[in-house]
């Protein structure tokens, strides 16, 4: 077990139908301690796991659902198999019912096989589930989604979204690591991991500093944070976060949204072209494209084109709808020729 002291800043008292501006756009993790106390899940989780569980199938209709499955002895962890051929786990389709009648069924058990159900949008397998369990975001129209299971451990990685994760039913352990920590994690395969995003190779458990020396740099830079039913995350975009489901019965809805126009690609598909186009290249042409994105990407304000007429900067003017359109259709063009 990791020895960190630093915790993620604390807020509480807020209320649960408009979180502020301030914190959803804050830049930095914070524990929003209570923000889901009323949630009817909430109070049938402090009950019993049993009650939670009872609660949730109530709105169940009979949705297929994916699922982990993992055998007795693997800790809950989700991860690759032994040599990285695989994954240490069973990929199913199923019943909600199933899967929650295979928790409950092994609740007593201290090394129960691992059931893991990830990223499952709530209005699809649970409609209804949010007209008494839900968050204000104000201006965001966040995708709400529900992961549960039993004790488990999923490494550490980034979101490209802004997230909200509340913690419904069980705990819930966060360690979190700014963007800045990307080599001092190891990440993992870009396009070979188990939930479709890079997983930190490092085993938080029994961490082998002798294989991953940097990973010592890396927890200089942790917080953690503890959640209780009723409590909140909020974690901004790209910070790299280990999730840990600590009781037997675990849920999690969590809420993603962006904070650019819906004109806007995604930044992941400008890293798939990077490798196809960049990365390649001899190094001197590598530094000079770098010189370029920094000029035009990563530094890029009005003095970058305060010599150029306005009505004559093109694609160098405020991206709007239209000149979105008008990039991804030559940019369709260009890849297909």
């Amino acid at each position: 077990m990791l020895n960190i002291e630093r915790q993620v800043r604390e807020v509480s008292g807020l209320s649960p139908e408009r979180v502020p501006d301030e914190i959803l756009k804050s830049g930095q993790p914070v524990l929003l301690r209570g923000l889901a106390d009323n949630w009817p899940l909430v109070a049938a989780a402090r009950q019993s796991a049993e009650a939670a569980i009872d609660y949730i199938l109530g709105f169940y209709q009979d949705a297929t659902v994916g699922v982990f499955l993992a055998p007795p002895g693997s800790g809950g962890r989700v991860f690759y198999n032994e040599d990285m051929s695989g994954f240490n786990y069973r990929p199913a389709k199923t019943k909600l019912t199933e899967v929650l009648q295979g928790i409950r069924q092994f609740l007593e058990e201290d090394d129960p096989p691992a059931f893991y159900m990830g990223s499952t949008t709530v209005d699809t397998c649970l409609p209804g589930f949010r007209e008494n369990n839900d968050i204000g975001l104000g201006d965001a129209k966040p995708l709400a989604s529900i992961w549960l299971g039993n004790r488990t451990r999923v490494a550490a990685h980034f979101d490209v979204p802004d997230n909200v994760a509340v913690c419904a039913a069980g705990h819930r352990r966060f360690t979190v690591f700014p963007p800045d920590q990307l080599k001092n994690l190891y990440p993992g395969p870009l396009d070979f991991n188990p939930g479709g995003q890079s997983i930190s190779l490092v085993d938080f458990e029994q961490p082998d500093f002798d294989r991953f020396p940097l990973f010592e740099k890396a927890l200089a830079s942790a917080a953690v944070a503890d959640l209780e039913p009723g409590d909140a995350l909020f974690l901004p975009s790209m910070w790299w976060h280990h999730v840990e489901g600590l009781d037997a019965f675990n849920v999690l809805i969590n809420y993603w949204w962006r904070q650019s126009p819906a004109f806007m690609g995604s930044p992941a598909h400008v890293l798939d072209h990077a490798f196809l186009s960049l990365r390649d290249l001899p190094r001197p042409q590598r530094d000079a494209w770098q010189e370029l994105f920094r000029h035009y990407i990563f530094e890029f304000d009005n003095d970058s084109v305060e010599h150029i007429p306005e009505n004559s900067r093109g694609v160098l003017s405020p991206i709007d709808d239209t000149m979105a359109r008008k990039l991804r259709a030559q940019l369709l063009n260009k890849l297909n020729r």
